[in-house]
């Protein structure tokens, strides 16, 4: 099992293996793989102990080039905008922590987002550095997410993901489907698209499979429940705007739009509404609800229920 990686501010050290090479120092490494750095922001990171051996000791700017060698750094990322949006957390126990993320806040780091992220608050908030994320939901989405609070139950809660063993509901807006009969089962084949961030609907045999049923009809929108059988990426929004139905305020889907700053006003109305499951460690039936809504709702519709479990 490999030993947990520092944390600093709630954000994990990355690992890096030093590949073959005949550099100087580390410091001489570092520079030529992450360009975008510059010499003497390396030089600031290792001084102040951001740059660590395979142990978790810092290492000085001039420690000596070894291939093969394991060394431990902190992403950084000047000027990360903050997210003004709150999670909240509906669980805790030994095991399990249930968070209700909000809209346009990552889980984890990517890109962007280092500090501003989902664990990173959790871990800070918590103080608890294992905690892991159990699956992944798109940073424009809102709603619940599973993390494993402990190293030794961990392996149990991943296989019910992996084994297809967790109910997993989302409610989304979305454009009225009126010459289709609900409820439905979508499938298709998914594979990575153009730009490599988005995924496309490809020839072959089906590898996503989505139930689809209508919660509400009404003048505008209609509230749509969706059930992922399969976890590929961005599975729910290319189905449903295959269908003709893209998800209200995506912003992918079916088209790209141009690249901006996030538009807080208007977004991805898409929640992961529901988990359920039965406790791998007891046997216990346990249902969890996120306690968001999507706006505007429609009249008795896409509203949630009280958390419980």
């Amino acid at each position: 099992m490999n030993e947990p990686r520092p944390t600093r501010d709630g954000v994990a050290a990355s690992r890096l293996q030093l590949p073959p090479g005949d550099w100087p120092t580390v410091l001489d490494a570092l520079c030529e793989r992450f360009p975008r750095v510059d010499r003497a922001t390396w030089r600031e990171r290792f001084a102040r102990g951001r740059v660590l051996d395979a142990g978790g000791k810092p290492l000085d700017a001039d420690a000596p080039y070894r291939a093969g060698a394991e060394i431990q750094y902190f992403r950084e990322v000047a000027d990360e905008p903050r997210i003004p949006f709150e999670e909240r957390v509906l669980h805790v126990d030994r095991h399990l922590v249930v968070a209700d993320k909000p809209h346009f806040l990552p889980v984890a780091p990517t890109g962007a987002f280092v500090r501003e992220t989902l664990l990173g608050r959790l871990v800070r908030r918590l103080g608890n550095p294992d905690l892991v994320p159990l699956h992944r939901i798109d940073r424009l989405t809102a709603g619940l997410v599973l993390f494993s609070a402990s190293r030794e139950s961990r392996g149990a809660y991943q296989a019910l993901f992996r084994e297809r063993r967790i109910g997993k509901e989302y409610l989304a807006l979305a454009p009225p489907l009126p010459a289709l009969e609900f409820p439905r089962v979508y499938r298709s084949r998914l594979e990575r698209g153009e730009p490599f961030f988005r995924m496309r609907e490809a020839a072959g045999e089906p590898n996503s499979e989505t139930r689809i049923e209508v919660v509400a009809r009404g003048p505008g929108p209609w509230c749509y429940r969706l059930e992922p059988v399969t976890g590929r990426k961005h599975q729910l929004r290319v189905h449903m705007a295959t269908l003709g139905a893209p998800i209200e305020g995506d912003p992918l889907y079916p088209d790209l739009r141009d690249p901006g700053p996030d538009d807080h006003a208007r977004p991805l109305q898409l929640l992961a509404r529901a988990l359920e499951f039965d406790d791998p460690l007891d046997g216990r039936r346990r249902r969890f609800c996120s306690g968001r809504t999507l706006s505007p709702v429609p009249a008795g519709a896409c509203g949630a229920s009280s958390p419980r479990a």
